[in-house]
C-alpha cells in the first residue's frame, strides 16, 4: 500500500494542478460570448481542438482523483479498522476508474463528432 503521506502529497498536487487548468479552461471560455459558447454547434468545435480536448481530458482526471480521494479520507475518518480502509480505498478507487472511463468516452466521441 501506499503511504498516507504519500497520498496526502497527490491531494495537494491534484488540487493545484486543477485549479491551474481550470484557470486555463476559463480563460478559453472568454474567447466566446457566454450564450454563443452553449450552443450545440460550438460545443463540438470546442471539442474537435485537440489541445482543448487534451485540457478537459486532464481536468477529468485530476478532478476525479482529488474528488474521490478526498471521499477516501472523509469515509475514513468515520470509521476505522483494515477491512474497512481496504473496502473504501477499493471502491473509491473504483468509481474513480469507471468516472474516468465515461468522461473519458464523451469526450473522445465529442472530439470524434460522434454525438
Amino acid at each position: 500500500m501506499i503511504r498516507e503521506s504519500t497520498i496526502m502529497k497527490i491531494h495537494y498536487a491534484t488540487a493545484l494542478g486543477s485549479v491551474a487548468l481550470v484557470v486555463i479552461h476559463i480563460l478559453f471560455r472568454f474567447t466566446q460570448n457566454f450564450h454563443d459558447s452553449l450552443k450545440f454547434e460550438n460545443v463540438l468545435i470546442n471539442y474537435s481542438l485537440l489541445p482543448y480536448s487534451i485540457l478537459l481530458e486532464l481536468i477529468l482526471i485530476l478532478i476525479s482523483i482529488h474528488g474521490f480521494n478526498g471521499l477516501r479520507i472523509i469515509l475514513l475518518e468515520l470509521n476505522q479498522g483494515k477491512n474497512y480502509e481496504t473496502l473504501v480505498t477499493y471502491s473509491c478507487l473504483a468509481s474513480m476508474i469507471a468516472l474516468i472511463t465515461y468522461g473519458s468516452r464523451t469526450i473522445l466521441m465529442a472530439s470524434m463528432g460522434m454525438i
